[in-house]
């Protein structure tokens, strides 16, 4: 994944009195699954559309698939498929009705040859004459992705690609998200949800227009740069209590039963947990800090441009 398919810097954007994207800069190699996280209204959204050529940044520039990001959007967009949170296609329309009008829009040769490869890549002919209202959450996301991808573009945006979709078809749906990126399609991800970025080669996060940090996922929480530890057991919340703002102790993440005590101070953080290892059904170990855990950090530190 040497070659870059996107190479853009100092992307900038406004809507009146307020920068939504900052000074912007990334290079995404050809066929990455790339992640871009953030809170809502963080300028995931439009940082993705101004690199792809769908919107005109107001300050920096760059290429998108070989292709100026200002004089060659047009080109740009024909090439790339867009997968929007809120599906987007005709519900009065069967899913074939609805495959063939996005077929016949991006004037494909051999429409009805198109169309049966899709039904039959999808695993959608069975259900090819059933209006796309009346199927379920993740049978119109596997339609959408369908739809995105039948003109077999270079660039595939999802935002928000599995909210509100059962844990089967999210597993399904980023089995076929990797093999187009085998095939070398580059697919940029929108969204703030962990088990999605953890299927990213590649993660950014952004907060309020800034990029924090931009490495492959792996990397992130070493990057970040905090040590943790797990305690876990019956009566946290005492725990929890003593070690909100102790010496070395930068974040407290509950997950159930357990808590995450993070700090990037490691012998500090150590000398603060250690004392609770000695309690009665209280365990405390040496944990890998997460991408939820640098997550969190990264985004107390960072300041809404908004409030």
């Amino acid at each position: 994944m040497s070659e870059a398919a996107i190479r853009v810097e100092g992307l900038t954007k406004r809507f009146g009195d307020k920068t939504v994207v900052d000074g912007f800069s990334m290079e995404v190699p050809k066929g990455a699954i790339y992640g871009f996280l953030g809170p809502n209204g963080s300028g995931k959204t439009t940082t993705i559309r101004m690199m792809c050529g769908l919107l005109k940044p107001d300050a920096g520039g760059g290429e998108a698939l070989g292709l100026d990001i200002r004089t060659e959007a047009r080109a740009i967009k024909s090439r790339v498929g867009y997968m929007t949170q809120k599906f987007s296609l005709y519900g009065d329309l069967t899913v074939r009705e609805n495959l063939d009008f996005m077929a016949r829009l991006h004037a494909l040769p051999d429409v009805k040859r198109k169309v049966e490869g899709a039904l039959e890549e999808y695993n959608l002919a069975p259900r090819a004459k059933q209006l796309a209202d009346t199927l379920s959450g993740g049978w119109k996301q596997r339609l959408a992705l369908a739809a995105a991808s039948l003109h077999a573009p270079g660039l595939l945006l999802l935002d928000e690609p599995t909210a509100g979709v059962d844990p089967k078809a999210r597993r399904d749906f980023w089995d076929r998200i990797r093999k187009l990126a085998r095939q070398g399609v580059t697919v940029l991800v929108s969204t703030h949800y962990m088990d999605e970025a953890v299927q990213c080669d590649f993660i950014a996060y952004i907060a309020y227009g800034r990029k924090l940090i931009d490495a492959p996922s792996g990397e992130i929480a070493d990057q970040v740069g905090l040590h943790t530890w797990r305690i876990e057991g019956k009566g946290l919340q005492p725990i929890q209590d003593a070690l909100e703002g102790a010496d070395g102790v930068d974040q407290i993440a509950r997950f159930g039963s357990a808590m995450h005590v993070s700090g990037k101070d490691e012998d500090k953080l150590r000398r603060a947990v250690e004392p609770f290892a000695d309690r009665d059904g209280i365990t405390v170990s040496k944990a890998r800090t997460g991408l939820e855990e640098a997550f969190i950090y990264l985004m107390s530190g960072a300041e809404d441009n908004f409030s």
